[in-house]
């Protein structure tokens, strides 16, 4: 993939600036007509799209549907519909010191923004934003991966043929090209990815005080108690866990299992595993693989911090790696320190809750949290722990739920979106208030002689 060069990414971001401030983006009737066009144009080039998938990722259709596509036509389809009432003028009460005036918010776009994807679900997390700055009435500079070529071709030639480059524009290339956006002003960046590039786009962006939404990652733990129904946990976890072969941010990243129920879980996981893929994963069109080699070479390096319960087999030829489970891991081993992003599952375990708790808030705050057992006792150990979302008896599925924010907290990000949210994070909420001329207070003004009765009026609100 050919980096674009800085001179051309400078014209398009002074390109961008001059036609958000010619208005055009303001207009909502023109916002939707471009989010129905932005689904036309989606439904033209998703087969190409789950090619290109197919290709870089050995992302199966099924797969791709359901993790990618699906969500972005379900995000475009709910704003199409919403965005003019998200967009209106809302009117709200004014106190009693305030009247006559009325007040309003008045939600309005932010400007000219940059959307930067990472290669694990690389259509969906680079469009999904996008629906969020279109609704908005924003601009967009958007950034896909390099490690997924295949996608990020397909990606620039579909918003190439969508819509013009002076509202949404595709910028290639690697590393040094992330140095040459970040160079520039945006009234918004939304970057999914790592940590350590969050904190390189914040310190870059810090100069302009520009405001990020961050979607990073994290160990997410995945709690199963003693009273857990461990076929039901161990289906759901092998599943949260082999999608996007854990290549995925909200993956469950390492087991906590209660020491009564250790081995009765290793058992149900195998059968489980079984399950999902009779024939096993090695030659599954339904399993992915590892994005490229150096990510492979990390990952077998893990397969030495336990000793293997299940799985371990892996073909570098094919960046295929088994589901692997570890277990007798030292919670200082390499495997517990990063995220592991693929099919590799530490195991720890665990005799009273608390000391899951005090060892999930000892470390960084992860994107999410799961919990497998007693409903109570998944609210008990979720009111002393914190993640960016958290399923209970669930791994996963908190964001496919438009109607809750997906997002993080701490090291795991900043910021949230998904529906309204989508909106929200690309908009200001503008305060207004409309003071009419036909009548003068003048309790407000100087030399204040009825501050007594101003001072009863305020009281009252104490």
């Amino acid at each position: 993939m050919e980096n674009t060069s800085s001179e051309r990414i400078q014209e398009l971001v002074l390109g961008q600036r001059a036609f958000f401030a010619s208005g055009t983006t303001r207009d909502v009737k023109w916002r939707i007509s471009q989010l129905k066009a932005f689904k036309a144009g989606l439904k033209k080039w998703e087969k190409p799209l789950c090619d290109a998938l197919w290709q870089d990722l050995h992302k199966s259709y099924e797969e791709a549907y359901i993790t990618e596509i699906g969500l972005v036509y379900g995000e475009i389809g709910e704003a199409i519909r919403k965005t003019a009432g998200w967009a209106r003028r809302k009117r709200r009460p004014t106190p009693l010191t305030g009247l006559p005036s009325s007040s309003y918010i008045v939600r309005e776009p932010l400007g000219c923004t940059l959307i930067v994807s990472p290669w694990n679900y690389p259509v969906q997390l680079l469009l999904n934003p996008l629906v969020g700055a279109i609704s908005a009435g924003c601009t967009a500079i958007l950034k896909p991966s390099p490690y997924v070529p295949a996608v990020s071709k397909v990606l620039e030639d579909m918003v190439r043929d969508t819509f013009p480059e002076e509202y949404v524009a595709v910028v290639q290339g690697n590393r040094v090209v992330n140095g040459e956006l970040f160079k520039h002003r945006y009234d918004l960046v939304f970057l999914t990815g790592s940590p350590s590039l969050g904190r390189i786009a914040m310190e870059a962006q810090a100069k302009f005080l520009t405001p990020m939404v961050l979607e990073l990652g994290g160990k997410s733990p995945c709690i199963v108690d003693r009273d857990a129904d461990l076929t039901l946990a161990a289906r759901r976890i092998a599943w949260g866990k082999c999608l996007n072969s854990g290549q995925t941010c909200i993956a469950p990243d390492y087991l906590f299992l209660h020491e009564d129920i250790k081995d009765a879980f290793v058992e149900a996981f195998k059968k489980e595993l079984a399950g999902l893929y009779p024939d096993g994963t090695e030659h599954s069109d339904k399993f992915v693989h590892i994005v490229k080699e150096s990510a492979f070479d990390r990952l077998v390096g893990y397969l030495s911090d336990g000793r293997i319960v299940v799985g371990g087999r892996h073909d570098k030829a094919r960046l295929w790696i088994e589901p692997t489970l570890l277990e007798g891991v030292s919670p200082d081993a390499p495997v517990m320190q990063e995220e592991i992003f693929g099919p590799i599952f530490p195991i720890l375990t665990f005799r009273d809750r608390k000391e899951v708790v005090d060892f999930v808030t000892s470390r960084e705050k992860p994107l999410a949290f799961y919990y497998f057992g007693k409903e109570a006792d998944g609210w008990g150990i979720i009111g002393r722990t914190t993640s960016g979302g958290a399923c209970i008896n669930d791994t996963i599925m908190h964001i496919a739920n438009p109607n809750i924010p997906f997002g993080g907290v701490g090291n795991s990000g900043m910021g949230s979106y998904h529906s309204e949210r989508s909106f929200l994070a690309f908009s200001h909420e503008r305060a207004v208030v409309k003071t009419p001329t036909w009548l003068d207070v003048k309790l407000r003004y100087m030399p204040y002689r009825a501050f007594g009765l101003i001072k009863k009026m305020l009281d009252l609100k104490a």
